[in-house]
């Protein structure tokens, strides 16, 4: 069995076809049972964030395995194939474990050193342990992964002060607007990332606003900025008081027309508004950047800003690569590990089973034989099956961890007719 990786992400995918492949919570359960319905996929991780959907899954041919999965996030997303593939990437066993465990450790992030992403595949992987899909082997990488996210987050600096969404946000207001400090910022949604926003404008003097699906997250964000609550069906009212809208909910269509901008702008006598749009898929109508005095910014437009504010962390990331580099060895060989325990269960069984029928056909046959002689004839039996199978067993088992150990267990299987 082999780990697989297929995905995409920012640095491959416009936001405009991200947000078509996106999940919601809802939607993984069902995407998952599906697919391990098919030949072939023996388990299966679903990552679906603002910035990347990635499938992990342990197969038996990789090949097929990619194609399938490829083929199967294409279909359940109603995406034509020819229009995904050239987004998506993928890995295959080491490469995959080292990828899996770089995006885990946010060095793969859009903003390096960001903590959200470990505990968004955290949520994945109890989602998939809850549903079955993920069993022996996503277990175990998955914990390998997260420990060596948590050694790298304690042992190097790459997350101490990220160039993040947030500040880059604030950043761009003080361009548009110069000093923040009277402005009033709307946050649609009540999330991390809203909050982070929130406590990056407030420190430059912003009044907050949030609208938020449920009206009681909305007020714990507020009232821990001395903000305003508001529900999100309220939006239309509360855009004219807006300087800045920063909007990242979990909703499925636009929640900010061109229109309702445009009669915004209308009550704020043309007075400019700058829009942040950080949701996938997008909560802002791209027409709004039609809009005069309306500047509108999504996930990919940020994107390019905080690779461009990124501070030089070559020695920092060269120690974080060290690290994954020293991790993988263990899991890929524990992997080979695991893969020749059915051929040596079937060898032991297929051994056994002969001195089984061997003992009874002797038993059968030995009319003077005492019940006490029976069982010293059967413990001679397993003492030889177990000193024959000691040192086979040990050296297979060692073997199957070397680069050519699928030929050793091959030909075991070969060599003892072993199904």
């Amino acid at each position: 069995m082999k780990l697989i990786v297929v995905g995409l992400n920012h640095k491959t995918t416009p936001v405009a076809l991200r947000e078509r492949l996106a999940f919601t919570a809802e939607e993984t359960a069902p995407f998952l049972n599906r697919l391990l319905s098919l030949e072939g996929m023996h388990e299966g991780l679903l990552v679906s964030t603002c910035n990347r959907v990635e499938l992990y899954s342990v197969c038996t041919e990789p090949e097929h395995g990619i194609a399938t999965a490829s083929q199967w996030l294409a279909t359940s997303r109603g995406v034509a194939m020819d229009t995904l593939q050239p987004h998506l990437y993928s890995h295959v066993g080491t490469q995959a474990m080292r990828h899996g465990i770089r995006v885990a450790s946010s060095l793969d992030s859009l903003v390096v050193g960001e903590a959200q992403i470990l505990g968004q595949m955290k949520q994945a992987y109890r989602d998939a342990v809850e549903n079955g899909a993920a069993k022996t082997v996503l277990n175990k990488f998955f914990h390998m992964a997260f420990q060596v996210a948590k050694q790298i987050r304690t042992e190097t600096s790459i997350a101490r002060h990220p160039v993040s969404i947030a500040s880059v946000a604030v950043t761009l207001a003080r361009k548009i607007f110069g000093e923040l400090t009277g402005h009033t910022c709307l946050l649609l949604g009540a999330g991390e990332m809203c909050e982070l926003a929130a406590r990056h404008l407030t420190s430059h003097g912003v009044t907050i606003l949030v609208a938020n699906r449920t009206l009681a997250r909305a007020q714990t964000l507020a009232e821990s900025f001395q903000g305003e609550a508001h529900p999100l069906d309220a939006v239309g009212g509360l855009l004219h008081r807006a300087d800045i809208v920063i909007s990242s909910t979990g909703s499925a269509t636009p929640l900010v027309s061109a229109a309702m901008v445009r009669g915004a702008l209308k009550q704020r006598r043309q007075r400019p508004q700058f829009y942040i749009d950080i949701a996938v898929p997008r909560d802002l109508d791209p027409k709004i950047s039609d809009v005069d005095n309306a500047f509108l910014y999504d996930i990919d437009d940020l994107s390019k800003i905080v690779a461009g504010n990124q501070q030089d962390r070559g020695r920092e990331m060269a120690a974080a690569e060290a690290m994954i580099t020293q991790a993988v060895p263990a899991f890929n060989q524990w992997l080979d590990t695991l893969e020749v325990v059915p051929t040596l269960v079937a060898l032991r069984q297929k051994m056994e089973t002969l001195r089984d029928q061997e003992v009874a056909k002797a038993v059968a046959g030995w009319s003077d034989l005492t019940p006490e002689g029976q069982k010293r004839l059967e413990a001679l039996g397993r003492l030889l099956v177990n000193k024959m199978l000691h040192s086979p067993l040990s050296q297979l088992r060692q073997l199957a961890a070397e680069p050519d150990g699928s030929l050793y267990v091959d030909a075991t299987r070969k060599l003892f007719e072993l199904e």
